[in-house]
């Protein structure tokens, strides 16, 4: 199993931005931002198992870190077996959840656009395009609803699972990112299209 060590908060954010992760070891101190925002941060995007590990034990500190969003809390000094029986349940039950929730179809072809929703890369005339973790749903998310108009609303609530609000300029500003990804004109789209006054379409 591959590892990656970072000195804060802020390197682990940015790398998955363009970087899968099974798991995450978080510290709840850590500099530039603590390991409560972080995981809160992370968990906007993200939802592979957290383990906070924290020196503080006291019983409210576990809790803020189980409601910002972590999976597990570890209080330090830990055996390290401990960790890495925790580490072992957490992908185990993961992998046991997905499991049941495997798609029947896991690559979406349309075009010379390709997408593989199990390793969430997208090709376009088989080179690889960089989307984020937010454009790979919204195109996901048009691709498998194929022919049929999204509202921005639908959109929106579909993949930030949260209420709408009219003045919200997310979707659109994530479809001007995707267009500029994956078509060759982004102002003549051929995939992802824009019906005025209803949404969006592929």
């Amino acid at each position: 199993m591959l590892t990656e060590k970072f000195e804060d908060a802020i390197e682990a954010i940015n790398y998955l931005q363009s970087n899968e992760a099974d798991l995450i070891i978080l510290d709840i101190m850590l500099p530039k931002m603590d390991g409560i925002q972080a995981c809160m941060k992370i968990r906007e995007e993200r939802n592979m198992p957290i383990i906070m590990l924290s020196a503080k034990s006291e019983d409210m500190d576990k809790i803020q870190g189980l409601m910002s969003g972590a999976d597990d809390y570890l209080s330090k000094p830990f055996n390290p077996l401990e960790l890495i029986a925790r580490v072992k349940s957490q992908l185990r039950r993961t992998n046991k959840y997905n499991t049941h929730l495997t798609k029947s179809i896991n690559i979406i072809e349309i075009g010379e656009l390709r997408i593989n929703t199990d390793t969430r890369q997208v090709y376009v005339q088989n080179e690889e395009v960089r989307l984020t973790p937010k454009e790979f749903d919204i195109l996901e998310l048009l691709a498998r609803n194929k022919g049929i108009v999204m509202s921005v609303q639908k959109i929106y609530e579909a993949v930030w699972k949260e209420d709408f609000f009219k003045s919200d300029n997310n979707v659109m500003v994530h479809i001007t990112k995707i267009r500029d990804k994956i078509e060759q004109d982004a102002k003549h789209p051929i995939y992802v299209k824009t019906i005025w006054g209803v949404g969006y379409k592929i």
